[in-house]
């Protein structure tokens, strides 16, 4: 399929894909407030000057730009940045911690109408694509009004290489409009170039220089007071078919280690209505974080249904379960847990993460677990033997370090020549 034919068919498909929107929105998906933003209309005036968009598809890339965003603003007083994502979750969490500056849009959905009413309001001086979110429309849209683009800490795995090379009609002209390509590791890079991309250079992974995730310190306090002392894990960004093994899990342990609490956050809040019934069913007694239940004594499994507070459960528990892992999905980012103290372990589908799951592991910091035995197995010992468990919390802290380099300033050099006000390029020209 030809941009041309993409670009037709988004276009009769238009009524389908907003329809879908409307969906969502039903769903608690979507922003209420916002929802217009995402078919293509500001929620603000533009600034005046120079402005660089950066799209992130949710929380992870979001977060994984901000150094970036902040060395950008800090050597240019003039700019702006414009960051766009798709999850309600993260522009909460954008709202709280994009410097001045900076502002947050949701990004339009790939419909042509959308995407030029988009940049008709916004005319970017730089697009930024942060790891593998490719919309065709916004890509060659922007692209055909003249405006640099670099695809950042960009991430190919083996699956999606796979399944890319099938369509090399469509993914080489996506890829071949970006000016830069940086790649986050060299397989990514590898395997980028393999499918057309030009000018692919590989510096780190931007994720290696992000802060830790945030928390309320008065809502760790009041968690850990709750908890005193129990002994507790957590398995963090569950998907579909994981509930019932930790389920499982906790069953097995909870007669060896007495007052055991599990902490259990699915990677989609609103499954937890489905979650929380599935494990009433098993006979587990459950308290949710969406609905402010207390953590009491008889609480077996505490089931984190929130947004935006990984920070807050990651630094309760020091044994982590890396979710997505376990079945088919390709797991979770374990950098956001090791950098906050946590001894990991993960099932054998980290393809996502490979090159992160291969270091933490070989530093000691990461136990791989094929199944629900060896799970329990695996967390026994950690609650057994508090000077193991923070080992290979260290362990997994140092091997999710910037590794001696600064990626940021990397990057930034890799960009330079692309920044508005460098070179030939001015936007309107």
């Amino acid at each position: 399929m030809t941009a041309g034919l993409y670009r037709g068919a988004t276009l009769l498909l238009g009524p389908l894909a907003i329809w879908y929107l409307h969906r969502r929105l039903r769903q608690g998906k979507e922003d209420p407030a916002r929802f217009e933003e995402r078919l293509g209309q500001p929620g603000r005036a533009r600034p005046d000057g120079r402005l660089i968009w950066v799209h992130g598809a949710s929380v992870g890339e979001a977060i994984s730009v901000l150094p970036l965003v902040e060395r950008l603003l800090c050597q240019d007083p003039s700019l702006h940045i414009l960051l766009t994502s798709g999850t309600v979750t993260s522009a909460r969490i954008m709202a709280e911690r994009l410097p001045d500056r900076a502002m947050h849009q949701y990004v339009p959905i790939d419909r042509p109408t959308s995407v030029d009413c988009f940049l008709d309001h916004w005319r970017p001086d730089l697009a930024l694509w942060v790891e593998s979110e490719l919309w065709p429309n916004l890509i060659h849209r922007t692209a055909a009004r003249g405006v640099p683009m670099a695809l950042i800490n960009a991430r190919m795995s083996e699956r999606s290489y796979r399944r890319w090379r099938r369509l090399p009609f469509l993914i080489k002209p996506l890829l071949g409009a970006f000016q830069v390509c940086l790649a986050q590791s060299g397989p990514d890079a590898k395997r980028l170039v393999a499918l057309g991309a030009g000018a692919v250079a590989c510096h780190g992974n931007l994720k290696t220089a992000s802060p830790p995730l945030p928390v309320d310190p008065r809502d760790l306090q009041a968690m850990k007071m709750a908890v005193d002392g129990r002994p507790l894990w957590l398995a963090a960004s569950t998907h579909p078919g994981e509930e019932a093994i930790i389920a499982t899990v906790h069953r097995q342990l909870a007669a060896r280690f007495p007052g055991l609490l599990t902490i259990l956050v699915p990677r989609h809040a609103a499954r937890g209505d489905e979650i929380a019934a599935a494990l009433a069913n098993l006979g587990l007694s459950v308290s949710r974080r969406s609905q402010e239940q207390p953590i009491g004594p008889q609480t077996d499994i505490y089931l984190g249904d929130s947004m935006g507070e990984m920070g807050l459960y990651y630094r309760l528990a020091t044994i982590v379960f890396i979710g997505g892992s376990l079945v088919a999905h390709g797991g979770q980012n374990p950098l956001e847990a090791a950098r906050l103290d946590s001894a990991l372990l993960f099932g054998p589908h980290m393809f996502n993460f490979s090159e992160q799951a291969a270091a933490m592991t070989e530093s000691g910091g990461a136990r791989l677990v094929a199944d629900t035995d060896a799970l329990a197995d695996e967390v026994a010992l950690l609650l057994s033997d508090a000077d193991e468990a923070g080992r290979r919390a260290a362990a997994a802290a140092a091997a999710a370090a910037d590794p001696g380099q600064d990626v940021v300033a990397a990057v930034l050099g890799q960009l330079n020549p692309l920044l508005p006000g460098v070179g030939s390029y001015r936007a309107g020209a």
